[in-house]
């Protein structure tokens, strides 16, 4: 717990600046190495960028009016795949680019379903990808031939496939099947016969994630939680099927990359939800092991992803997202152990001295167990503070130490902002993101609940002058918070959120639902205990003023959910204020629309909170 800051004075910033704090992420290099695409939201959506040599600012390369979600350059070739999606529809397309963005192919042109890219072939003649085409539910995989132009479907079966890593000799290709969003297996393909061998027998639950080969293709380097209650580094041997486990089970690894020599290792440690960059070499005299080559200086702290290996070894590349900048990529000498900014997109009309870093705090729930949580305290405004208690979707999910505007321009507006990580977030281990399953699910509500007496004791917080606001699973605790926990809210924010757990699983997509299930339930077995529980079906309890924010292409949440909560609050004429944007799917994600949403929040929280003008 530290001190109360000393006030200063306000800065005055508009929503329309903190909503244009733009970001880059997910770099990857092309065959040659001298190229470094990535994605930036710089016109106000993602589109594909390039770095190139002596070259003073990076180049747009994709101008689409919708976002870009991947790019992936070719190792052998200059030429790109693209994914994108229209509307927010997230029924992602393959489209094959020059690097100047000049020569752009649809090469599905089937906007009704996904097109997800999986991996280049090492000759970059062929491509992997993931659709649902063949009947909107199932995965199947795929390979893309360039020069032929052929679509073949590789594996097919009713289970959720995704397309993965070639084998060096391009003989094989990886898939991975998810039986749900916590148990998956990985199997290898022989593409000339059509034959798959399980590399993963297990028992019980276990995922196997970001899997890639070794430079000789005698196994595979994998994230998984096999035996454990963290994501490892481990190595499986493809004869014997032998799993070694290479880093700790404590704190998940993430965002797991190979060098193209495959002598070398980069991965990140999610400690408390602050990011740990380990670089390594890989030893392989008697078994894989790990050596790591120490810290690497000039690296702030904050959140990694994205980590990519330039063709030589000699670099990578990672996503890194901070408390004082938004997401940006940042480029690593390995031999010299430095880092260093490649992209400066975030820089904006936002003085960056106005950004909070947050406080991490822990709480009692009502149980004794311990909730991680970042606390935002704004620098000019002495407590006590009305405050936003933020909670994040999933709901395995984070919420972690990075940059989040919308958070920075509540704290700026005076707010503090409270970022729990209930029960049932990911990151804190196997145990703890089932601690709140199917008929556990309320006491994730009651873990929300119990913040507000820590934020009164020990965060300076007014206690009439509370709001919950979240979004996607956020935005089902909100409503739940309000109608099952009332007397504690001034003000609730939903965004995308689900109204009732019946409708939601009946209308979400085909190809979701089944994931869904072994967090939520199935209607036939927990049907009554959905009614139960559902904000729906107590409506006549909230007392809170409502802001209820959806997209009318969500193909997650359906925009139904929004539409059941506001109507019923209309019919007994409880304050509540709506906005659908019609352009947009599962969140806001355009820039006019950003402006509007989160202007019209703060101006909502104003009214009903007594808070800053």
């Amino acid at each position: 717990m530290t001190d109360t800051p000393h006030a200063k004075q306000r800065r005055n910033v508009p929503i329309e600046r903190y909503m244009e704090v733009r970001s880059a992420h997910s770099p990857a290099y092309s065959h040659d190495g001298e190229r470094l695409f990535f994605l930036s939201n710089i016109t106000g959506v993602p589109q594909v960028w390039v770095d190139e040599p002596g070259a003073h600012w990076p180049r747009q390369v994709t101008f689409f009016g919708d976002r870009v979600m991947s790019v992936a350059p070719s190792p052998a070739s200059d030429v790109l795949v693209v994914n994108a999606d229209q509307g927010g529809s997230e029924n992602a397309q393959l489209l094959l680019a020059a690097p100047d963005g000049l020569e752009l192919e649809d090469l599905s042109q089937d906007t009704a379903h996904i097109y997800s890219f999986g991996h280049w072939a090492p000759d970059g003649l062929r491509f992997s990808y993931t659709s649902n085409r063949r009947n909107g539910r199932a995965f199947d995989v795929y390979v893309y031939d360039i020069a032929s132009g052929t679509h073949t479907p590789v594996h097919t079966s009713d289970f959720s496939n995704y397309a993965g890593a070639f084998h060096p000799s391009g003989a094989a290709l990886l898939f991975a099947r998810r039986y749900g969003n916590m148990n998956s297996d990985l199997f290898l393909l022989d593409l000339e016969s059509g034959q798959f061998d399980l590399l993963t027998p297990h028992e019980g639950e276990a995922s196997f994630i970001q899997a890639q080969f070794d430079a000789q293709g005698k196994g595979v380097y994998v994230l998984t939680d096999l035996t454990s209650e963290f994501h490892r580094v481990a190595y499986i041997d493809l004869r014997t099927k032998q799993v070694t486990f290479l880093s700790e089970d404590q704190w998940d690894a993430e965002a797991l990359a190979i060098a193209p020599a495959g002598d070398q290792m980069a991965f990140a440690h999610n400690v408390d939800g602050t990011s740990r960059l380990t670089v390594a070499t890989i030893r392989t005299e008697a078994h894989p092991e790990l050596v790591p080559l120490g810290q690497i200086d000039g690296l702030p702290e904050g959140v990694i992803a994205d980590i990519a290996w330039s063709p030589n070894g000699k670099e990578l590349s990672l996503t890194l997202s901070a408390p004082g900048h938004a997401m940006e990529v940042w480029t690593v000498d390995v031999a010299q152990r430095t880092a260093h900014r490649r992209t400066f997109a975030s820089i904006s009309a936002v003085p960056a001295d106005t950004f909070v870093a947050p406080e991490l705090v822990h709480y009692p729930s009502f149980d004794g167990l311990s909730i991680p949580a970042f606390y935002y305290r704004p620098q000019h405004v002495q407590g006590p503070y009305p405050v936003v208690v933020y909670v994040h979707g999933g709901p395995e999910s984070q919420s972690r130490n990075g940059f989040n505007s919308v958070v920075q321009y509540f704290v700026n507006r005076g707010y503090a902002v409270f970022v729990p990580n209930v029960r049932g977030s990911s990151g804190y281990g196997r145990t703890y993101v089932h601690l709140d399953d199917v008929r556990k699910r309320m006491d994730s509500v009651a873990d929300l609940a119990c913040c507000v007496d820590w934020l009164v004791e020990h965060g300076q917080a007014k206690r009439d002058a509370i709001t919950v606001m979240g979004g996607s699973y956020g935005g089902f605790m909100v409503l739940a918070a309000v109608t099952h926990y009332p007397e504690l809210w001034a003000a609730g924010v939903d965004i995308v959120g689900i109204a009732n757990l019946r409708t939601f699983i009946e209308h979400t997509s085909p190809y979701r639902r089944h994931l869904r299930e072994p967090e939520y339930g199935t209607i036939e077995h927990d049907g009554e205990f959905f009614d139960e529980i559902s904000p729906i079906h107590h409506v006549e309890r909230i007392t809170a003023p409502l802001m209820v924010i959806h997209g009318a292409n969500d193909p997650r949440v359906p925009i139904g959910e929004a539409e059941q909560i506001v109507d019923a609050l209309q019919r007994r004429n409880h304050p509540v204020e709506y906005l659908r944007f019609e352009d947009e799917g599962h969140g806001v994600v355009k820039l006019p629309n950003r402006i509007v949403a989160y202007g019209k929040i703060a101006d909502f929280l104003d009214r009903h909170l007594n808070g800053p003008s």
